[in-house]
């Protein structure tokens, strides 16, 4: 739910380059020091937040995707902005707006990461914009499991649950916790990169409300509720094309289609036979991702989200002056086994068809990361 400009306004560039510089070289007291500068001089908290902040984390991303920042750098930079928030949230200049706009509270909201999702920084972002703008906010952070955020819901009654999610493989998951609180009678409001361009997938999984960034959710809600779900609700009545039962072929036999492509997968490419046993855990685990990507758009039936995947693999790979026709075997294997599913025929078809076309630098993470198969390696 973070805003995704690509560089702060021109009177945040100084500041900007401090906090930078900061979270690249690792020093958390630095980056702290250069907000709590920005906020002695009179800046606002939610701007420095989401001009500042928000994106120089979209920037981490993008410089890690073209292989400018390693992955220890990437997940320092992550830790230190959601350090910085915290402490930002303390400083004597948002205390004193806090108090001045004390009394009753907007009304509660609880803001929550997907199962499974461990990029919480946008959570965090949203959690606090909104209290600063005088809500009532229960953050719980990041990977919150359906059953826990229930409990939470009918012990605290918040007027509206905020779900975030960046990665698109947790859509299934994002599906059953939107229908989940709304059978407690709680709306939704959804945000995330996992979303897709304009939220496109949150109508789809029925969420009452979808914002690109916490500036807009935050106006959202201020406008008044959301409305109310239908008292009686199935998350299978919302994806009809679910019947086909591919999707959960596929999920339910993902294992195996890993091992078979990972057992067939040297005679395809031949430099795995000198592979590490390292390189051949990251191969096991990158075919993975290519699977439950491919789950993922079965599941929201968009050809778009699993091409868009394999573009973005593709050009990881050539970021790191790693053939991306190294791709290829894998999907050409697991199209062998899916022969008989038209859906997951197609899109692998298209996909393969993406890898094979001119590729943009790189941009965002909609994965984990990449090794093995996908693994800068030496001859």
């Amino acid at each position: 739910m973070i805003r995704t400009a690509e560089e702060p306004p021109a009177e945040f560039d100084d500041r900007a380059k401090a906090l930078w510089d900061a979270i690249v070289g690792g020093d958390e007291y630095a980056a702290a020091d250069a907000m709590a500068a920005a906020l002695d001089e009179g800046a606002a908290a939610e701007t420095l937040l989401l001009e500042v902040i928000a994106p120089l984390q979209a920037r981490v991303g993008r410089e890690w995707a073209a292989n400018r920042l390693t992955v220890a750098q990437e997940h320092t930079a992550t830790a230190i902005n959601e350090r910085v928030i915290g402490t930002m949230a303390y400083h004597p200049a948002v205390r004193r707006g806090m108090q001045r706009r004390a009394g009753a509270p907007r009304g509660r909201v609880a803001v929550a990461c997907i199962d499974g999702e461990w990029h919480a920084l946008p959570a965090r972002i949203l959690a606090e914009v909104l209290r600063l703008r005088g809500w009532q906010v229960d953050y719980l952070g990041a990977q919150v499991p359906t059953p826990h955020l229930i409990s939470h819901v009918h012990r605290t009654n918040p007027a509206v649950v905020a779900l975030s999610s960046s990665i698109a493989t947790r859509l299934p998951a994002a599906h059953a916790a939107i229908t989940a609180c709304q059978v407690t009678g709680t709306p939704v409001m959804v945000g995330g990169a996992a979303y897709g361009p304009g939220g496109r997938y949150a109508s789809l999984l029925g969420a009452d409300g979808w914002a690109p960034d916490a500036r807009a959710a935050a106006a959202r809600l201020a406008e008044g509720p959301l409305p109310k779900p239908p008292p009686v609700h199935q998350a299978v009545d919302d994806l009809p094309h679910l019947a086909d039962q591919e999707y959960t072929h596929i999920t339910r036999t993902a294992p195996g289609l890993v091992r078979h492509v990972l057992a067939e997968l040297e005679s395809r490419f031949p430099a795995m036979a000198d592979y590490t046993d390292r390189q051949r855990r990251h191969t096991a685990e990158d075919i993975a991702h290519i699977v439950d990507f491919l789950g993922a758009a079965l599941y929201v039936d968009d050809p778009d989200l699993f091409t868009g995947f394999a573009g973005w693999i593709a050009g990881i790979l050539a970021a790191r002056d790693v053939p991306v026709h190294s791709l290829l075997p894998a999907l050409d294997l697991l199209a062998e086994q899916l022969v008989d599913y038209p859906r997951a025929a197609d899109l692998l078809s298209r996909a393969r068809d993406t890898v094979r076309s001119p590729l943009p630098e790189p941009t965002g993470t909609p994965s984990e990361g990449v090794g093995g198969l996908f693994e800068e390696r030496t001859a």
